[in-house]
């Protein structure tokens, strides 16, 4: 049984992986069509869009690891039905109840990955790639681990993060002369960009340097001018389809805290939560739609409802997320029911074929 086991979930997995690439493969070159319309502002080259292409990759995968274990998942099971090694290892005294066990472990190792790329390898991929890009465009900004650097005249301006409502975090200017004197140091704990570009800061405090002594200033609130352009801003925003639910659940707990709208962020933390149990689903759903005999000759027919199913589920997720918005559905069931009605027809598929 133990070789059996071996060699099922190798061969479902290195199919799932050719599956994945193949994915991954028409999904880059999509986004390279995407981004030639870029190419030539300010640095933005091909080696730059290469690097900014190649750092979309974690995410692809993130989305499509399910797809590719559907896809994995049918193509082995049906060579398996064909070539009648199904067959064999039914009679070999390994029950459907077996199978499915077997489809399951193989299924939660790629949920497993899921969760990973999910809460470390895509959002710092995706925060990276925003970072390189807008860098190379705007060329006076530099983004990592320190936050946002913007070079303005005659200021320095680091941001260490943008909330996704637009709200700035931790802001700090180092004023400086024509002659690159500092002259004056300004922090601020949180700043709004209001409608005609300033920003209004909140609890600001301020060095003034001057030749023999050091002078601090302390604020409420006070609005600054500048010329930035908002978009400078945006490298620092990540959208909520790529935040860790550590991240979400954090910031769901600061809207909560100032009584604002929560409802987009707590579908997308309940989706983010869920996802990576669609990976084990699909390998349910592989097994449902595999033919018992091919003596039908039904199995082309098979495999492509297989894999239309599993292209429906996952443009129809996200699409769902949005739309239960709008008739004000719990977030719970936003987030999680594609994922429950897919397991639900799986089981219901797989019961179905037992009892012929």
């Amino acid at each position: 049984m133990k070789l059996i086991t071996r060699y099922l979930i190798s061969r479902l997995s290195i199919a799932s992986l050719y599956a994945l690439f193949a994915l991954l493969a028409l999904y880059s070159f999509f986004d390279i069509i995407s981004e030639m319309g870029d190419l030539g502002k300010g640095s933005y080259g091909t080696a730059a869009m290469l690097q900014y292409v190649l750092l979309q990759i974690p995410a692809h995968i993130y989305e499509l690891l399910p797809l590719a274990v559907l896809i994995g998942g049918l193509l082995t099971l049906s060579q398996l039905a064909a070539n009648s090694e199904l067959t064999v290892i039914r009679t070999s005294g390994m029950s459907n109840s077996d199978i499915i066990r077997i489809l399951l472990r193989f299924g939660l190792i790629f949920a497993a990955l899921t969760a990973l790329l999910g809460e470390i390898g895509a959002p710092a991929s995706a925060r990276y790639a925003d970072n390189l890009k807008a860098g190379a465009i705007d060329g006076k900004i530099s983004a990592g681990s320190g936050g946002l650097w913007i070079k303005e005249q005659n200021d320095i301006i680091n941001v260490q993060e943008m909330l996704p409502d637009r709200t700035l975090k931790g802001i700090t200017v180092f004023h400086h002369s024509d002659g690159f004197t500092l002259t004056a140091e300004t922090k601020a704990e949180s700043a709004v960009v209001q409608q005609d570009g300033t920003w209004l800061l909140k609890n600001v405090s301020r060095s003034l340097i001057g030749e023999q002594a050091i002078r601090t200033e302390q604020h409420a609130n006070e609005s600054w001018p500048t010329g930035m352009k908002r978009r400078l801003l945006d490298v620092l925003l990540v959208d909520p389809n790529q935040m860790s639910v550590n991240a979400l659940g954090a910031y769901i707990s600061h809207l909560n805290d100032n009584h604002q709208q929560s409802t987009p962020y707590r579908i997308a933390w309940w989706r983010k939560l869920f996802y990576p149990v669609a990976a084990a689903v699909m390998a349910l759903v592989a097994l449902a739609f595999t033919p018992q005999s091919t003596r039908n000759g039904n199995l082309g027919l098979k495999l492509f409802l297989g894999i239309g199913l599993g292209l429906a589920f996952h443009f129809a997720s996200r699409l769902f997320a949005y739309t239960s918005q709008l008739y004000a559905i719990p977030p719970f069931i936003a987030g999680s029911l594609p994922t429950i009605v897919f397991a639900l027809l799986a089981v219901y598929l797989i019961r179905k074929q037992e009892r012929r």
